[in-house]
């Protein structure tokens, strides 16, 4: 979304779309994101799905970030799209480990011999959204975050 606002807002746009006042979303930089994965591969046993500790974001709060003072229209939920991202659901639980700064869904079932991950196991009804996640990104640590994405592409054009 922030890419997509950041366009807009550089086109000159009058105002944002946002599908639904409710909407949020977890945010990850591509650089993250990438060492999010090499980190996981350190701790493969094999089959888990690793599921990164990140912030969320309401849409409106992202909007009025990026463009304080610019005008928000409400377009709609579209077929498909959710309000809220769920990462971890109450069903994957039980076979999920907290491993400190991310989360493992471990196999349900395994055909080979393999060690479990060692963390704290997870409450049955626990689940991980973005809508009831407890760290909440402000409007300085979206900038911050946008300013290091940024960084690396002013990098590249400046070297080429």
């Amino acid at each position: 979304v922030a890419p997509f606002f950041q366009r807009l807002i550089a086109r000159g746009a009058s105002e944002l779309p946002i599908t639904d006042v409710r909407m949020t979303r977890f945010l990850i930089t591509l650089n993250e994101g990438v060492e999010f994965v090499l980190s996981s591969l350190d701790m493969m046993h094999g089959g888990e799905i690793f599921v990164p500790k990140i912030p969320s974001m309401k849409m409106t709060d992202m909007a009025a970030a990026m463009a304080p003072g610019l005008a928000t229209k409400v377009i709609g939920i579209r077929p498909g799209e959710k309000l809220h991202e769920m990462m971890i659901s109450a069903d994957d639980a039980r076979n999920t480990v907290d491993l400190g700064d991310r989360y493992a869904i471990e196999p349900a079932f395994v055909e080979y011999t393999r060690a479990p991950l060692t963390g704290g196991r997870l409450a049955d009804e626990f689940s991980y959204a973005s809508d009831t996640n407890e760290d909440w990104l402000d409007a300085a640590g979206l900038m911050a975050m946008l300013a290091e994405e940024a960084a690396p592409k002013r990098r590249r054009r400046a070297n080429d």
